[in-house]
């Protein structure tokens, strides 16, 4: 039996409460950096932003990390971000979310990645980047 549906609720049901929690006592651009960097272990590398949100991507020991943040929390649509190591099969979350899709992780080592983000009809696709 698989457990990997259950945690990812389980994780994504941690993120709302963590993110309502932050909404709650920071203005909403900051509790959304906020909930990002508690999801993604390492220091920042990018920020990738288009019209309907943001893709930040962090970096720590070989591995790269990527949330999908909406410019309007708290209202559900159809999300995703990927993150995909060159040579390797793109690591995807989607679904429809009120405040990020992710996080997603992977090893890339010293290899570029490529990472995408969508929000609504909003789009980025970085090309092979961090090389």
């Amino acid at each position: 039996m698989d457990s990997g549906p259950i945690r990812r609720r389980l994780a994504l049901g941690l993120a709302v409460l963590t993110a309502s929690g932050l909404l709650a006592v920071a203005a909403p651009g900051e509790a959304q950096a906020a909930s990002a960097s508690a999801h993604c272990p390492g220091r920042k590398v990018r920020t990738l932003p288009f019209s309907t949100g943001t893709v930040l991507v962090y970096k720590r020991g070989g591995y790269v990390c990527a949330v999908t943040l909406t410019k309007k929390p708290g209202v559900k649509r159809k999300m995703s971000v990927s993150v995909q190591a060159r040579g390797n099969r793109p690591v995807v979350d989607e679904g429809r979310y009120s405040y990020h899709a992710g996080p997603v992780m992977v090893h890339a080592g010293r290899r570029c990645v490529w990472l995408k983000g969508r929000v609504g009809q909003g789009s980025v696709s970085s090309g092979w980047i961090l090389c």
